[in-house]
């Protein structure tokens, strides 16, 4: 088992990580766009996300939030790729589906074990608004809600992963970094955090996803439940 004696923070990825975004996403999108393929319209619309958070990170476009980066490329898919001119109400109930997405079935169980010995949050993407709605819809149990817009930067910016263990007044070594996504967890292990790879298979719904984690992560799991094991929880 890793030394873990150390850690005092988890720190959790949501999109893919906690939540299933494909699940929730598509299954909003079958309703509002009723003539449109919805899992090709969630995938399309996920894959648009690194590039939007690049363009503010790189200074092309001032700070802006995820929800309106959500709904301008949105809108944008609807248009080019499927001829359609959204409605803003159906826009609007679109985006909305970010704010509810629902826990992969080990996570809110997994959180609450793991919160009776460390101080656990979100480290996301999202803003504040959207973490604190979906912890609410989804029982994440969050000790805090680290938003993107407590720092006005997207990971993998410094600012971030920096910045939560400024906030939680640790160490960045004592701060595990938890995610699905072997990026997120590549830059926070070069800010010195330490990184839990959680397998998601079918994060991507009907495409497979490959990946593959680094030996460098402390822990590999195939779940919350699993990571909460082996942390003694």
């Amino acid at each position: 088992m890793p030394e873990h004696s150390s850690i005092k923070v988890l720190a959790f990825d949501t999109f893919g990580t906690v939540a299933d975004w494909y699940s929730g996403v598509a299954d909003v999108l079958a309703r509002v766009f009723t003539d449109i393929d919805a899992s090709a319209l969630a995938i399309a619309w996920r894959r648009s996300y690194a590039p939007a958070l690049a363009e503010v990170e790189s200074g092309t476009r001032p700070w802006t939030l995820l929800d309106d980066l959500h709904r301008e490329s949105l809108e944008r898919l609807l248009i080019d790729e499927f001829g359609v001119i959204a409605a803003p109400d159906q826009l609007d109930h679109a985006v909305h589906a970010w704010h509810v997405l629902p826990g992969w079935p080990d996570s809110s169980d997994g959180l609450r074990r793991l919160k009776t010995k460390f101080t656990i949050g979100a480290l996301s993407n999202g803003n504040v608004a959207l973490l604190t709605d979906m912890a609410k819809a989804s029982d994440f149990p969050w000790d805090f809600v680290g938003g993107a817009d407590l720092w006005r930067h997207y990971k993998p910016a410094s600012q971030v992963y920096l910045g939560i263990a400024e906030l939680m007044q640790v160490n960045p070594s004592e701060v595990l970094m938890v995610a699905t996504h072997v990026n997120d967890l590549a830059a926070a292990r070069s800010f010195g955090l330490r990184t839990a790879y959680v397998e998601r298979p079918t994060e991507w719904g009907p495409l497979p996803k490959v990946d593959e984690p680094d030996p460098r992560d402390a822990f590999h799991v195939r779940g919350i439940d699993e990571l909460a094991a082996a942390l003694g929880c």
